[in-house]
């Protein structure tokens, strides 16, 4: 198969047009559609459906989009694997770490590992939530993620590294104590958690649904500097995992209390796609992140 063809089909989707493909490939138009209709024939399906305003996959060109992915980036990793065969590992590697986790407390540490101990390693580093993490991995856009959950979920698999309770932070003028706060005692606090898409807020739902309590959420917040800036205001307490809360009170002065009776846990894993293997460098990085973890819990 020509790989030329499926990258041109890749750039064909993303761009809606084959117009606009054609002009983002610096090539004829005319040239361009040959290579679709060959693919077409060679596959015999239709892959595109054609309007006045673009194109759009059909159901088989959807399927061709995604294993054109992983044909294209397998290409990749075979071309750096023969390039640096024989020296240190080299090459490209794409970490997704989940907001408010211990994975998001080691971003900096990763960064700095690398270039220190892999200087010919590219890190890409995307904090995401965890479905979109996932779908990335799923399609080899990503190499792995840290995110919470422990799965099963298809077309990943899950490494577990450690499981956190939960905390609930609070701005210093809010009354709490250090120590323990039972989850009925939380019924009226306000509340800044993340939406219904993050783990966390869902084990948070979970845990009020179980008590036959219903949590006052005052606001959801996506970002972790709004969030700590507005608890530090004042408006309202949020609820965290350990690595997160320590990573934050390493900056702010605000109290931190465990949730008890019952006791809220959540699982953190090392996320990677269970159909494509890790590349060289992947590998490293994969290695060092795991390193890294063993020592923040060890401080």
């Amino acid at each position: 198969m020509d790989t030329r063809r499926l990258y041109s089909f890749i750039k064909i989707v993303d761009a809606g047009s084959i117009t606009r493909a054609a002009d983002i490939l610096h090539i004829a138009q005319p040239a361009l559609s040959q290579q679709l209709s060959a693919l077409e024939a060679q596959f015999g399906q239709q892959l595109l459906i054609r309007s006045k305003r673009g194109v759009a996959p059909t159901e088989a060109g959807r399927a061709l989009y995604r294993h054109a992915q992983l044909i294209l980036r397998q290409v990749d990793l075979a071309h750096a694997a023969v390039e640096v065969s024989g020296r240190a590992p080299a090459g490209s590697v794409s970490v997704g770490l989940a907001p408010y986790s211990m994975g998001a407390a080691l971003a900096l540490p990763l960064l700095r590992s690398v270039r220190e101990r892999y200087p010919d390693i590219l890190l890409h580093i995307n904090e995401n939530f965890g479905g979109v993490i996932s779908e990335a991995i799923m399609t080899g856009r990503m190499d792995m993620a840290f995110i919470y959950g422990a799965g099963p979920l298809r077309g990943v698999q899950f490494e577990p590294v450690r499981s956190e309770d939960l905390y609930l932070i609070g701005a210093p003028t809010d009354g709490g104590e250090a120590g323990e706060v039972a989850l009925e005692g939380l019924a009226e606090v306000p509340l800044l958690l993340p939406s219904r898409i993050h783990t966390i807020r869902q084990v948070v739902d979970s845990a009020f649904q179980q008590a036959a309590l219903r949590p006052n959420v005052v606001g959801e917040v996506e970002s972790a500097l709004t969030l700590v800036n507005a608890v530090d205001a004042d408006l309202g307490a949020t609820v965290l995992p350990w690595s997160a809360a320590r990573a934050i009170l390493d900056v702010r002065a605000l109290t931190v209390r465990r949730i008890a009776h019952p006791v809220i846990r959540v699982q953190l894993s090392l996320v990677t796609s269970d159909s494509q293997p890790l590349s060289e460098p992947a590998l490293a990085v994969h290695d060092l992140f795991l390193e890294l973890v063993t020592a923040f819990d060890k401080e």
